[in-house]
C-alpha cells in the first residue's frame, strides 16, 4: 500500500497515512487544496489539488461524492495562502507563516539517521581549530598593523594613549565575536548545511522537516547555544538522550542535526556508527585534553613546591 505525508500550517510533517486516511481527511474537509502532499517516487512535494483525483476517486471509487468533491477542490482559487485545517489549526494571534517551498529538494518519508552526542563533539573540535586559524590569520597582521604605527609615531609607553590604537583595538574584539558567528551561520546555511567539521564527519543541520534552514535561524541558533551552555552544558548533554538528538539549543530553534544523506533520495547512504573520521578526532581530542590537564597539574604541583 502507498504511504503518503503531508504538511501541516507551521510545515510539520504527518503521516504515513494511507490512500484512504488521505481521502477520508478530504472527504470531511480537512484537506485544503494548497496542502502539500508526498509519496514515495515523487521527486518533491506536491499541491493537494495535483493529487487528490488518484486519491480520492482511486480510494473511494463507489461513493458519487469523491467526483464533485474533487472537482470543486480543483476549482478553488489558488491564491498561494496556506490554510490550516482542523488537526493543526493556527492560533490566530500567531504571525504569518510562508509556506512551503514546492521546489525543495527535501525527500521525505525514508529513515533519517539523527547525529548523536559524540558525532556532534568531533564536529565542534574540527570547528574549533578552524575558527581559531582564522582569528589568528586575521588577528596577527592587524597587530603588526598596531605595532609599527606605534613605532613610526614614536609612541608612548602606554599605546593606549593613543586614539588609532583603542579603536583598533576594538575593531579586533568585534572580529573575534563576528568570525565565528558569520562562519557557523552562514555555514549552517549554505548549500552544504554543514559547517566544514560537520562536513568532515558526514552530518547536516536542517529544519525540523527536513528542509534547509535560513542564515537568521542559524544565527540564532548559535546565540541559543548559551542557553545550553550556562546550564552546566546539560543543554549539549541532551543531545545525547532526545528522542531525535536534539540539544536544548535545537529545541529551541526547530533544527535536527542528522546524516548528510538524510532526506535526499538515498537515505540508504547514511551511517549510524561513528565512522573513522569521528573515532580519531575523539582520540585526539582526547589526548589533547588529557596532555591540557597534565601540564596544569605539573605547573601547580611546580608552583606548590617553590612555595615551600
Amino acid at each position: 500500500m502507498t504511504e503518503w505525508y503531508y504538511s501541516d500550517a507551521q510545515r510539520q510533517q504527518h503521516g504515513p497515512v494511507g490512500p484512504g486516511e488521505l481521502a477520508a481527511l478530504h472527504t470531511k474537509g480537512l484537506l485544503p487544496a494548497d496542502t502539500l502532499v508526498w509519496r514515495e517516487g515523487m521527486s518533491e512535494w506536491k499541491p493537494w489539488r495535483e493529487m487528490m483525483r488518484e486519491v480520492v476517486v482511486g480510494g473511494l471509487p463507489d461513493d458519487p461524492r469523491a467526483e464533485a468533491l474533487v472537482k470543486a477542490a480543483e476549482a478553488a482559487p489558488d491564491d498561494g495562502a496556506y490554510r490550516p485545517y482542523a488537526i493543526a489549526e493556527a492560533s490566530p494571534y500567531a504571525p504569518p507563516q510562508a509556506r512551503v517551498d514546492e521546489t525543495s529538494n527535501v525527500v521525505a518519508g525514508g529513515h533519517v539517521v539523527y547525529a548523536g552526542f559524540w558525532k556532534r563533539v568531533a564536529a565542534y573540535f574540527i570547528d574549533y581549530f578552524v575558527v581559531t586559524a582564522i582569528n589568528y590569520a586575521v588577528m596577527i597582521p592587524m597587530m603588526v598593523v598596531m605595532g609599527v604605527g606605534l613605532g613610526a609615531t614614536g609612541g608612548s609607553d602606554n599605546p593606549f594613549e593613543s586614539g588609532g590604537a583603542i579603536v583598533l583595538v576594538v575593531v579586533m574584539y568585534l572580529l573575534l565575536l563576528a568570525i565565528p558567528v558569520l562562519y557557523f551561520a552562514w555555514m549552517h546555511a549554505s548549500g552544504n548545511q554543514a559547517t566544514l567539521g560537520k562536513m568532515a564527519v558526514g552530518i547536516k543541520v536542517v529544519r525540523g522537516d527536513g528542509s534547509r534552514i535560513s542564515f537568521w535561524r542559524a544565527f540564532g541558533r548559535l546565540f541559543a547555544t548559551f542557553l545550553s551552555s550556562i546550564i552546566l552544558f546539560i543543554g549539549y548533554i541532551m543531545a545525547g538522550f532526545t528522542e531525535r538528538k536534539q540539544a536544548l539549543h535545537d529545541i529551541v530553534c526547530d533544527t535536527l542535526v542528522v546524516d548528510k544523506w538524510a532526506y535526499t533520495d538515498h537515505p540508504e547512504w547514511q551511517r549510524e556508527e561513528l565512522g573513522v573520521v569521528t573515532i580519531v578526532i575523539l582520540v585526539l581530542a582526547g589526548l589533547a585534553v588529557f596532555a591540557f590537564v597534565a601540564m596544569i597539574a605539573a605547573m601547580g604541583a611546580m608552583m606548590a613546591g617553590g612555595l615551600r
